[in-house]
């Protein structure tokens, strides 16, 4: 039971952040740790890769339809 009410908080949102700024800033925080592993390369973190992998959640966030 406990799952579909996370998944409902997860859904509400993902609906809030379409249009809502503190609701990305959450979502962001919650993806920070994939987002900074996926931005090393050869070892070292990339910035750069780390602002363009934001930039890719956001849209994704904005134009997500559920």
């Amino acid at each position: 039971q406990e799952g579909d009410a996370e998944k409902v908080t997860f859904g509400k949102l993902l609906t809030d952040a379409k249009t809502n700024t503190a609701s990305q800033q959450q979502i962001l925080e919650m993806y920070k740790p994939l987002l900074i592993k996926e931005s090393i390369y050869d070892g070292v973190f990339d910035e750069d890769l780390y602002q363009e992998l934001v930039e890719v959640l956001l849209r994704c966030i904005r134009t997500f339809s559920i």
